[in-house]
Formats: structure tokens, sequence, C-alpha cells
């Protein structure tokens, strides 16, 4: 097992978001050899970390 704990994929988040949006960044993450699953799961993640103020006061840690 690789040091960092693997979690489980087992949510799902559906968006609406015009089809030409949607082509363009699947060519885009295909010419970066990435998915678009891969960068969303990216943004989210560093959205996440930068923003949860929340989670960081109940850990008794700020900046």
């Amino acid at each position: 097992m690789s040091k960092k704990k693997k979690l489980k994929k087992d949510g799902q988040l559906v968006i609406r978001i015009a089809k030409e949006e949607r082509d363009r960044f699947i060519a885009l993450c295909d010419e970066m050899d990435s998915s678009a699953a891969r960068e969303i799961r990216l943004f989210i993640r560093d959205f996440v970390a930068r923003h949860d103020r929340g989670a960081d006061a109940a850990r008794g840690t700020t900046d």
C-alpha cells in the first residue's frame, strides 16, 4: 500500500455545462495525457484545501 491512504471513490457529482465547454475540456485533458475525472478531483481537493477554514478550526490549526 502506498504512503497516501487510498480513498474509496463512492460519491458522484453530476453537473450541467455547455457541450462545447465539455468537449474542449475533455480535449485539453487528452492533450495533457490526463482524464476529466482526474482534473476535476484535483480541482476539488485544491479548492477544499484553500477554502475549508472550518476544518482547520475543528483541528485546532490555523494558517
